[in-house]
Protein backbone atom coordinates (compact mmCIF):
# COMPACT_ATOMS: atom_id res chain seq x y z
CA UNK A 1 0.00 0.00 0.00
CA UNK A 2 1.52 3.30 -0.89
CA UNK A 3 1.96 6.49 1.60
CA UNK A 4 -1.76 8.19 -0.06
CA UNK A 5 -3.47 4.86 0.32
CA UNK A 6 -2.48 4.42 4.00
CA UNK A 7 -2.51 8.63 4.35
CA UNK A 8 -6.62 8.01 3.17
CA UNK A 9 -7.29 4.95 4.74
CA UNK A 10 -10.38 5.37 7.82
CA UNK A 11 -9.59 9.32 7.42
CA UNK A 12 -13.14 9.56 9.01
CA UNK A 13 -11.20 8.08 12.27
CA UNK A 14 -7.48 10.13 11.30
CA UNK A 15 -9.08 13.27 10.17
CA UNK A 16 -6.36 12.83 7.25
CA UNK A 17 -7.20 14.43 4.15
CA UNK A 18 -5.10 15.81 1.05
CA UNK A 19 -5.43 19.16 -0.80
CA UNK A 20 -4.27 19.66 -4.06
CA UNK A 21 -3.68 23.06 -6.07
CA UNK A 22 -5.24 23.56 -9.21
CA UNK A 23 -2.88 25.99 -10.01
CA UNK A 24 0.61 24.43 -9.23
CA UNK A 25 -0.77 20.56 -8.92
CA UNK A 26 1.49 20.23 -5.33
CA UNK A 27 -0.44 17.81 -3.27
CA UNK A 28 -0.60 19.07 0.67
CA UNK A 29 -0.91 16.22 3.16
CA UNK A 30 -3.03 17.30 6.52
CA UNK A 31 -2.89 15.49 9.27
CA UNK A 32 -4.27 16.50 12.84
CA UNK A 33 -2.50 15.80 15.57
CA UNK A 34 -4.11 15.76 19.45
CA UNK A 35 -5.47 13.96 22.20
CA UNK A 36 -8.84 13.37 20.68
CA UNK A 37 -12.11 13.79 22.60
CA UNK A 38 -12.11 15.14 26.16
CA UNK A 39 -15.69 13.93 26.91
CA UNK A 40 -16.71 10.53 26.69
CA UNK A 41 -19.64 9.81 24.34
CA UNK A 42 -21.35 7.22 23.20
CA UNK A 43 -24.38 5.26 24.75
CA UNK A 44 -26.31 5.96 27.88
CA UNK A 45 -27.44 2.60 29.87
CA UNK A 46 -30.99 4.03 31.28
CA UNK A 47 -30.81 0.82 34.35
CA UNK A 48 -27.51 1.87 35.05
CA UNK A 49 -27.40 5.86 34.26
CA UNK A 50 -23.68 4.74 32.86
CA UNK A 51 -21.40 5.29 29.56
CA UNK A 52 -21.38 2.24 27.04
CA UNK A 53 -20.01 1.95 23.70
CA UNK A 54 -16.81 4.59 23.69
CA UNK A 55 -17.35 5.87 20.25
CA UNK A 56 -15.04 8.15 20.73
CA UNK A 57 -12.04 6.49 20.47
CA UNK A 58 -13.26 5.20 17.49
CA UNK A 59 -13.54 8.41 15.70
CA UNK A 60 -10.96 10.87 17.14
CA UNK A 61 -10.55 13.17 14.40
CA UNK A 62 -6.80 13.45 14.93
CA UNK A 63 -3.45 11.19 15.47
CA UNK A 64 -1.22 10.90 18.30
CA UNK A 65 2.21 12.51 17.09
CA UNK A 66 3.96 9.31 17.59
CA UNK A 67 1.13 8.14 14.81
CA UNK A 68 2.13 10.81 12.37
CA UNK A 69 2.24 9.53 8.54
CA UNK A 70 4.00 12.87 7.70
CA UNK A 71 7.36 11.95 7.68
CA UNK A 72 10.60 12.25 6.47
CA UNK A 73 10.83 8.18 6.36
CA UNK A 74 7.67 8.46 4.39
CA UNK A 75 9.44 10.74 2.19
CA UNK A 76 8.09 14.03 3.12
CA UNK A 77 10.59 17.14 3.45
CA UNK A 78 8.67 19.99 4.06
CA UNK A 79 7.10 19.04 7.61
CA UNK A 80 5.71 21.89 9.86
CA UNK A 81 3.35 21.41 13.32
CA UNK A 82 0.71 24.52 13.15
CA UNK A 83 -0.58 26.13 16.01
CA UNK A 84 -3.74 25.63 17.88
CA UNK A 85 -6.31 28.53 15.80
CA UNK A 86 -4.01 28.39 12.90
CA UNK A 87 -5.86 27.35 9.69
CA UNK A 88 -4.31 24.60 7.74
CA UNK A 89 -6.07 25.98 4.46
CA UNK A 90 -4.46 29.35 5.35
CA UNK A 91 -0.73 27.85 5.17
CA UNK A 92 -1.54 25.67 1.91
CA UNK A 93 -2.63 29.05 -0.07
CA UNK A 94 0.81 30.75 1.88
CA UNK A 95 2.83 27.78 0.34
CA UNK A 96 1.42 27.48 -3.26
CA UNK A 97 1.75 31.32 -3.79
CA UNK A 98 5.34 30.75 -3.12
CA UNK A 99 5.41 27.84 -5.83
CA UNK A 100 3.67 29.79 -7.88
CA UNK A 101 6.09 32.48 -8.07
CA UNK A 102 9.53 30.20 -8.06
CA UNK A 103 7.31 28.38 -11.17
CA UNK A 104 7.11 31.57 -12.53
CA UNK A 105 2.96 31.30 -12.93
Amino acid sequence: MNIEERFLKESDKTGRFIVKSKITGKKYYIEPIGNAHAADWGDLDPATKKMTGNYGERYEGCVSEKDSLITKENGFEKIELLDAGISPMSEIDRRDREYQKQMGL
